[in-house]
């Protein structure tokens, strides 16, 4: 049997503790387990995991040692961490973030409905 390390995974107001395979992908061990990594758009429009798209960001405590570029910019001007490119080795706590994409949320138009976003600017 494979060696087990806690996950506390907090979700917004939610926290919850899991336990992931030593050795396991953080983004893989997330979504196995239904917590998505992703904003509405990314979820369907990533790299699947190959650390190029930077959309898979969660918050990590402790932060292990960077192994990718973007993880090592990350550390240095304290952006949020590639949860595919981080092994869980140890326990940690995970962060999901809200995301926000462009066009997610739908200027009002001056009548107050939405705007469908078909032109820029919604006129």
């Amino acid at each position: 049997m494979a060696e087990t390390v806690p996950l506390t995974v907090v979700d917004g107001d939610a926290e919850t503790v899991v336990e992931v395979e030593r050795g396991a992908n953080l983004r893989e061990a997330l979504r196995e387990r239904g917590f998505s990594v992703y904003g509405t758009v990314s979820r369907h429009a990533n790299c699947g995991g190959r650390g190029l798209c930077a959309t898979c960001t969660v918050e990590v405590d402790p932060a292990p040692e960077p192994t990718h570029w973007h993880d090592a910019a990350a550390v240095r001007f304290g952006y949020p961490r590639l949860s595919c490119q981080i092994t869980v080795t140890e326990p940690m706590t995970v962060r999901l973030l809200d995301k926000r994409v462009w066009g997610q949320i739908l200027p009002r138009r001056r009548d107050g409905s939405e705007d469908g976003g078909d032109t820029p600017g919604g006129d």
